[in-house]
């Protein structure tokens, strides 16, 4: 009975600190919120001299942690030990997973007068007459009103099918943050009082989740019988100005194909707003001026250069359709051409793959114009449950049904990565412990099953001319490479299956493989450079940590890649970040870097900015 009190009572605490530029924000606090209520265990956050559920968006929101913040993660309870570890892994993985959103790059033009300038949400030009964005709010007849308690489970059942509905997408991640928000108890039991939530939010990082509330109860509300109605030419284009936008006004605003434009007057390229706006390309700004009234005239919104132009000349407008013509034409081309090889001016080929984490992102990948894979993470397979031989072969088959080249990454547990079903034991400093191919090597039966699932789909394959490649990631020394490879081989001797047209390779991301470079040319069948990992343990600088930070294209990183291009004898690829960043793609093409795989989203217009190289 005292063992079992004990083991109630017991409490666990961890001190983690916010890594991510954009802060701990909604989305991740979403996935955060969604894992805590797993565990048999009471967990609350404390930070600022506040403690806070972690099983409430809201409260956790409230807390306003920003970079370089730091709270207490404390559990308590019959899980709290298990509770304790794999939350602190997936915070880890949240902040390192959470790249800020990048500033888009403005244009400089000239106009014959500039009437607002603001920071781009979405590139485009657009021409139209102004139009004010106001709503309201009727009690609809047409539709039959639902009870509160009614209205949010039907919000909870919209957000969960947009959210499946979209799942390859990244704004996905908007509806699942949502209906985490919903199912907190500001919404489910005090509805009519959300507005004290808001206020909590003002003048805080996260000021910009409000529109989130304020949409959720829209939605809600809809569901009662109350309607928010807004009217909107929909014959003349039109440039919206709008105070806000909600993330379902987005999506209403995307189906009006008179709207060529927003302006918004509040908010952030952050917001979800924003993120909506981008993925529906809506040529859009946020400007800072706060008292403009809409003359409802012509207007020039330049959000290349980020500009809005009322009542333009003649000569404006003019420069304005140049620029939209141009504009459309460089997007059109670089989609219609996405399927066509990529060369230089020079005639240098290369060959741009794309990075996927599931079967939907392979599908996207192959829409997008990837000329194969050149990273496929097969960690979405093993994360909630281990997945049986059959259910691996199947997911693998499909993916290679689909191109004529995938690298498969082999199972890159450890470090800031676990899985729910294998004890790992706890290190010190677990990036530099147990990681990668260390763990297959230890845990072997995960790594000889996922070996067979992969032989299995190359045994089934319809083409015998498609090229798969196995990499095997942390390796740091040609013994581990060798053992893998053994471990292969026996597999498929075990199960009578010809794996000679497989090529086995290594993620080259350990600085040690470097200065080994001559032996492991002797054994591999190809390279790929995971230039995140790499970039970190070449400066020791862990890729989550608070403060530190390593330019992405330091001088110090490009002479390493060069070293490495100059001594290798086998094809190299690079993936991770550095291969989709355009300030990269002309220094890495001069080190004969051709083949690189990136953000399946980046290929169009990244294989048309080489064509131009």
């Amino acid at each position: 009975m005292n063992l079992l009190k004990r083991l109630f009572n017991r409490k666990i605490t961890t001190t983690l600190t916010v890594t991510s530029s954009n802060g701990f924000h909604l989305r991740p606090i979403a996935k955060f919120v969604n894992e805590v209520k797993k565990f048999d265990a009471t967990i609350t956050l404390k930070a600022k001299n506040k403690e806070v559920l972690a099983t409430q968006v809201p409260k956790i929101l409230s807390l306003s942690l920003e970079k370089g913040d730091s709270f207490e993660l404390i559990c308590k309870g019959k899980e709290a030990k298990e509770a304790n570890e794999k939350l602190t892994k997936l915070f880890q993985e949240l902040m390192r997973d959470d790249k800020e959103i990048e500033r888009i790059e403005q244009e400089q033009i000239t106009y014959s007068k500039i009437d607002m300038k603001g920071e781009t949400i979405a590139k485009g030009v657009a021409i139209g007459r102004q139009v004010n964005y106001t709503k309201q709010k009727i009690h609809s007849s047409n539709k039959k009103a639902l009870s509160l308690k009614d209205a949010l489970n039907k919000t909870a059942q919209e957000l969960e099918s947009l959210y499946q509905q979209n799942r390859s997408k990244s704004e996905a991640e908007i509806f699942l943050a949502q209906k985490e928000l919903l199912q907190s108890d500001a919404f489910q039991l005090h509805f009519e009082t959300i507005e004290e939530e808001i206020a909590k939010l003002k003048d805080t990082k996260f000021e910009n989740k409000i529109p989130d509330y304020l949409d959720l109860k829209k939605r809600i509300e809809s569901h009662m019988g109350i309607e928010t109605t807004f009217k909107l030419p929909k014959k003349v284009d039109t440039i919206l100005f709008a105070n806000e936008l909600l993330p379902s006004e987005v999506e209403e605003i995307s189906k009006i194909s008179a709207i060529k434009g927003v302006v918004l007057f509040s908010g952030s390229t952050t917001s979800h707003a924003s993120i909506l706006l981008r993925s529906f390309n809506i040529p859009s700004i946020v400007v800072t001026q706060k008292e403009f009234e809409p003359l409802e005239k012509e207007t020039i919104l330049d959000a290349n250069a980020g500009v809005v132009i009322s009542e333009p000349n003649e000569k404006d407008l003019t420069q304005a359709k140049e620029r939209q013509k141009a504009f459309k034409k460089e997007q059109e081309q670089s989609f219609q051409k996405r399927f066509e090889t990529t060369k230089t001016k020079s005639g240098k080929e290369v060959k741009l793959l794309a990075n996927i984490t599931n079967l939907d992102s392979a599908k996207e990948a192959k829409e997008l114009g990837a000329d194969g894979v050149g990273l496929l993470r097969t960690e979405f397979l093993f994360t909630h449950n281990k997945p049986s031989i059959e259910e691996q072969t199947q997911t693998y088959q499909a993916i290679f049904e689909l191109f004529n080249e995938v690298t498969v990454r082999t199972l890159d547990i450890g470090g800031d990565k676990s899985l729910p079903y294998i004890e790992i034991p706890k290190e010190e400093n677990p990036f530099l412990g147990l990681r990668g191919i260390r763990f297959s090597l230890q845990e072997q039966t995960l790594f000889k099953e996922q070996l067979l699932a992969i032989f299995k789909a190359v045994d089934s394959m319809s083409s015998n001319k498609k090229i798969i490649k196995i990499m095997f990631p942390m390796v740091s020394t040609p013994q581990e490479f060798i053992d893998a490879k053994n471990i292969a081989q026996t597999i498929a001797k075990e199960n009578n299956i010809d794996i000679k047209g497989i090529q086995f390779g290594i993620m080259l991301e350990v600085p040690s493989v470097i200065f080994g470079l001559k032996e492991f040319n002797k054994l591999v069948d190809f390279y790929s450079i995971g230039s995140n990992d790499l970039t970190q343990y070449l400066f020791a600088i862990e890729r989550t940590h608070p403060t530190l930070s390593v330019d992405p294209i330091s001088p110090l990183l490009l002479v390493a890649l060069e070293q490495i291009s100059k001594n290798v004898e086998k094809p190299i690829s690079i993936c991770g970040e550095l291969a989709g960043l355009e300030v990269a793609t002309q220094k890495l093409l001069n080190m004969n870097y051709t083949t690189l795989s990136v953000s399946a989203k980046l290929i169009p217009n990244l294989k048309e900015k080489i064509r131009k190289i």
